[in-house]
């Protein structure tokens, strides 16, 4: 760039060059054969910048009518049209001789612009060539806007330009046809409008492509025999028996069931709203029900019939569900639409798409449930991901049997497992989070359930106008749109499982060397563990109904009151006084009004944190920050509304603080009963409140005791790790991040314990003695046996070695130190002072109170609880990545599988077609079709077989290797792999173990090597 700015002149003056003649005025005409003096045409379009006459000049785009040619008037260029130099197109034969005019106010939109043209049609005797008009225009590859007397048509060409673009770009039609129009007339002077003509067109051209795409043309039943979800494109990776399983797959072991296991995703999108314009009569779709969306009139019919039903509750309070019941929907005909993926490769299901018209119902989203199960086999177990299907499952079998008898099918509810995806699941309750999570999910590999997350953010692009379309126009815009991209999805899959296997491997060994480690050093308690955790697993596999009495091995159990059940007290007894006529101060309740201040409380913490580990103040940090700050002020705000009613005592502490406009929200006092004296709670506080809270913050400290402890063993996990596997500068900083990231973690726990700690001191009268439980200082916060402790204990140990090995050479080589059996003796008193100091730092080390006192009884239970959780988890971690490999080969040998069985299904198509009994230039089209099709998918196998089997070097390149076959599962992947490889492998998986907690990455998992899960709700 910097060379061509010395250039710009001469590009410049090139420019302008060609705004004039460049000397060909002055010429002889460039036509064949012409002499004709000083031409005054030209055609940009064409090469070059010869000038012609006007009858040459006609003449030479008797094949090209769509150009725009430019008339020389002795001063400069001005367009003209080659309608106005006489040019007249001429459709069926090419000499009729006896041409019939079209009217002469006839338009073609052409990807160079609106064009005004002179059309003759076909007006001879003969069979072929006298077609209809609209026949003749189509032969010609112009597609007319109406089959009566068509004045408008858009060329082939302008219509595949426009549908690339509006597919991926998403360009709206608007926005297309007004480019069209500045192409043709930059000026401000528009053409003749045809934009509600191009708006029929490219409706009634892209319905034709799903149905050509589809083999509708080839079927017999032709067109109106399309069966419901026939004109969607299928999954090659998902298991389809009879197309891509193999015989006797029912059959299989116990241990190869989950390899032909049906992944699908449910959620609401509330964007792809729809206002009350035109009708169903008005606008009726072309083909709905034939590839996304459901039949429109069965599924309307049912939701008339269940109209008093409500929203799905929900456990977890998520902002989906909170937008779909406060937005404001009024003037909406569709408020959003439910969907169903399949969740490991996000291709948008047949029949899967339904309108919600109010908020997220069960009648909505279990019609399209149903929707989706009718095309796939009963036999297959089924594992259904929905982020509130910890509400949605209760009664599922009883709602299905009232749907229509169109989606009743047979279902067998113990082959059905319904999990949340991992993102989401984070915010449900523990309970939710131990039952329905897809980590502990036997046979789940890495599956996320988050895959309907992105066909979402892609269709977005297409909410803003399909917002204004009519019913049937918006339905046939969206199949289109999720047509395409679930062919995006299938060209690219064999390289996304290559890549995703590439990545199993190496997690699979370092997870399986990790839980061997662990196990070793757990070994007397690895039985009874593994025992636990097979009862729970076989209880699990009985299906969701079954009534459970095996315990759970990821559940942690702690002793005493925990927060829920001391709020459920507390709930219970207001409800007792409600009952009993005891007048409520407020709708939000004593109980309600300490946990809003714990909230905030909490959400002061947690500021601060983020606060501490954003210090780069990057711009995107800083409006995080800042929208962090803001939403914590406007909680303080309102809080200090509801302390004016229960205790106005804090209101006039806070007024005795001076002003300090520079405090941040995060350092500001709450000035909850605790931190008010004695005389201020007796005079300015609500009776009640001061007995709610100490039990409250009791709960509190033991809560986060307990999640101190569980971090602290997962530091000890993973300073293990770092010294195990990091070898380098780039994984040591990796590791040492996420060592950093879990500090953060124990800061958090360890500042709620004590802030706990402070407040019943505080109530208790200031007397530490009457809290009943210990203070938590800096030096108590350590580990049962600091890893990093005994690595410096060694390293220091080591070194004393080293140097007493040298002075013992060095006195030998001497002849001061004399050989006793064999071996030099030293008496070196700074060693021996050394090595006792060393021994000393173990021998006087004592173990923290929190591992041994924890204010309750059962501390030993807790902490076996605690190496339990961590052992399941991990042994958890080593089954799910297997399994994720064992997956990922069998899903690749589908996909190969699949496109040979769609090639042989388009050669078949190919043989459909009765030569002798229809046209023959149609029969030959339509076979040409299949044959291409029938050659394009053999090729995507063929491609899939070099992209499964091709080698990865360790310098990161690819070596292709073709094989005949596909390798045995053991024996597959990535067998050229390097050491260099796995490390910066390794690197990668670190950096997503590190940020898959802050940025909510549905591809990492947080216990991804040796951590756990936090377990706060």
């Amino acid at each position: 760039m910097a060379e061509w700015r010395t250039k710009r002149p001469a590009y410049l003056n090139e420019l302008l060059r060609r705004d004039g003649t460049a000397g060909a005025e002055e010429t002889v005409c460039a036509g064949h054969g012409c002499d004709v003096a000083h031409p005054q045409y030209r055609c940009q379009s064409c090469h070059g910048v010869q000038m012609f006459c006007q009858a040459c000049c006609v003449a030479k785009h008797e094949s090209n009518p769509l150009h725009i040619v430019e008339y020389w008037d002795g001063c400069c260029f001005v367009k003209k049209t080659l309608k106005e130099l006489g040019l007249r197109i001429q459709f069926g034969h090419h000499r009729c001789v006896r041409p019939r005019s079209a009217p002469t106010t006839f338009v073609v939109l052409h990807t160079n612009g609106i064009h005004e043209v002179n059309v003759d049609y076909c007006g001879c005797e003969s069979e072929a060539a006298n077609g209809e008009y609209y026949i003749q225009l189509l032969r010609g590859g112009w597609y007319p806007a109406t089959h009566v007397a068509p004045q408008t048509a858009a060329t082939f060409e302008l219509l595949d330009f426009f549908h690339a673009q509006t597919l991926q770009a998403k360009t709206t039609m608007y926005d297309f046809y007004v480019a069209l129009e500045k192409l043709t007339n930059n000026t401000g002077v528009k053409p003749s409008t045809r934009y509600p003509e191009f708006l029929r067109i490219t409706r009634q051209y892209r319905h034709l492509l799903l149905l050509k795409r589809a083999g509708r043309g080839h079927d017999p039943s032709g067109i109106f025999g399309t069966q419901p979800g026939e004109c969607a494109v299928l999954c090659p990776a998902c298991p389809r028996p009879g197309i891509n399983l193999p015989d006797g797959w029912e059959n299989v072991s116990a241990e190869q069931r989950f390899l032909y296991v049906l992944f699908l995703a449910l959620d609401a999108c509330f964007r792809l709203k729809r206002r009350i314009i035109s009708s169903e009569l008005r606008d009726p779709g072309l083909g709905t029900g034939w590839a996304y969306f459901t039949e429109n009139e069965p599924y309307r019919q049912y939701l008339l019939s269940v109209t008093d039903q409500k929203e799905i509750s929900t456990c977890s309070g998520l902002a989906a569900l909170d937008y779909a019941n406060t937005k404001f929907s009024r003037g909406y005909s569709s408020t959003g639409v439910g969907m169903g993926v399949c969740a490991r490769h996000e291709f948008v299901q047949p029949n899967g798409v339904g309108d919600l018209q109010k908020g997220e119902r069960y009648a909505n989203m279990d019609y399209i449930f149903a929707s989706i199960l009718r095309h796939w086999d009963h036999r297959l177990k089924k594992v259904i991901s929905y982020n509130i299907v910890c509400q949605w499952w209760k009664m599922l079998k009883e709602r299905l049997l009232h749907l229509p008898p169109l989606l009743r099918m047979k279902i067998v509810m113990r082959l059905v497992r319904f999990v949340i995806p991992k993102m989401h699941i984070n915010a449900h309750i523990l309970a939710c989070r131990l039952l329905f999570s897809l980590s502990f999910l036997l046979g789940a590999g890495q599956t996320d359930g988050e895959g309907i997350e992105r066909p979402w953010a892609n269709i977005g692009g297409v909410a803003t106008s399909t917002r204004e379309q009519g019913p049937g126009f918006r339905r046939d815009t969206l199949d289109d749109h999720w047509n395409y991209w679930n062919w995006v999805k299938l060209t690219l899959l064999p390289r996304l499982l290559r890549r995703r296997l590439d990545i199993a491997k190496v997690e699979a060994a370092k997870q399986a060397d990790a839980f061997e480690e662990f196990s070793q050093q757990q070994a007397g308690r690895v039985a009874v563990w593994r025992k636990m955790v097979e009862d729970f697993e076989a209880e699990t596999e009985q299906g969701p109904d079954v009534k459970r009495k095996c315990k759970n091995p990821y559940a942690c159990v702690v002793k005493g009151a925990s927060h829920a059940d001391i709020r459920l007290e507390f709930s219970t007894q207001e409800a007792e006084d409600a009952k009993n006529g005891v007048p409520a101060l407020h709708d939000v309740s004593p109980s309600g009004f300490i946990y809003a201040g714990l909230e905030l409380e909490e959400e002061q913490r947690r500021v601060r944190l983020q606060a501490e580990l954003k210090k780069a103040q990057t711009t995107g940090q800083q409006i995080s920050m800042s929208a962090l700050r803001t939403k914590l002020t406007r909680g303080i705000q309102r809080f200090r509304k509801l302390q004016a009613l229960y205790t106005p005592a804090a209101l006039q502490a806070a007024a005795r603080v001076p002003a300090d406009t520079s405090q941040l929200p995060e350092d500001a006092p709450l000035f909850l009963p605790s931190a008010l004296s004695d005389q201020e709670r007796a005079t300015g506080c609500t009776a009640g409140l001061v007995n709610i809270e100490t039990r409250v913050r009791d709960a509190q400290c033991r809560s986060a005791l307990v999640r101190l402890r569980n971090q602290l063993h997962i530091k000890s996990r993973f300073l293990i790790y770092k010294k195990v596997h990091s070898r380098h500068q780039g994984a040591n900083t990796r590791s040492r991040t996420i060592v950093t990231r879990n500090e953060s973690k124990i800061r958090l726990h360890s500042e709620r314990y004590q802030a706990a700690w402070e407040a019943i001191r505080s109530l208790s009268g200031g007397d530490p003695a009457k809290v009943g439980w210990q203070k938590l200082r800096k030096r108590d916060i350590r580990l049962l046996e600091d890893p990093e402790e005994l690595s410096k204990r060694q390293a220091k140990h080591e070194k004393q070695e080293e140097r007493r090995r040298a002075r013992e050479r060095r006195l030998m080589a001497e002849g001061e130190l004399p050989l006793v059996a064999g071996r030099a003796e030293v008496d070196d008193d700074d060693s021996d002072g050394e090595e006792r100091e060393a021994r000393g730092g173990e021998s006087v080390r004592e173990v923290s109170w929190i591992w041994t006192v924890a204010g309750t009884e059962g501390t030993d239970a807790e902490l076996e609880d605690a190496l339990r959780i961590e052992w399941a988890k991990a042994y958890a971690r080593s089954r799910r990545w297997k399994e994720e490999v064992m997956l990922l080969e069998e899903e690749m040998r589908r996909v190969i599988v699949t496109f040979e069985y769609n090639a042989s299904s388009w050669d078949a198509r190919s043989q459909v077609i009765k030569v002798g009994e229809v046209d023959e230039l149609f029969a030959e089209g339509a076979i040409a079709y299949a044959i291409k099709q029938a050659r394009m998918f053999r090729q995507m196998a063929e491609e899939a077989k070099t992209t499964f089997t091709e080698e990865r070097l360790a310098n990161g390149k690819k070596r292709r290797v073709r094989r005949p076959a596909m390798p045995d599962r053991a024996d597959s992947g990535s067998e050229g792999e390097g050491e260099d490889e796995g490390e910066d492998e390794g690197e990668d998986a670190w950096d997503g173990l590190g940020d898959a907690e802050e940025r909510g990455d549905v591809h990492s998992d947080e216990e991804v090597f040796l951590g756990g899960e936090d377990e706060e709700d």
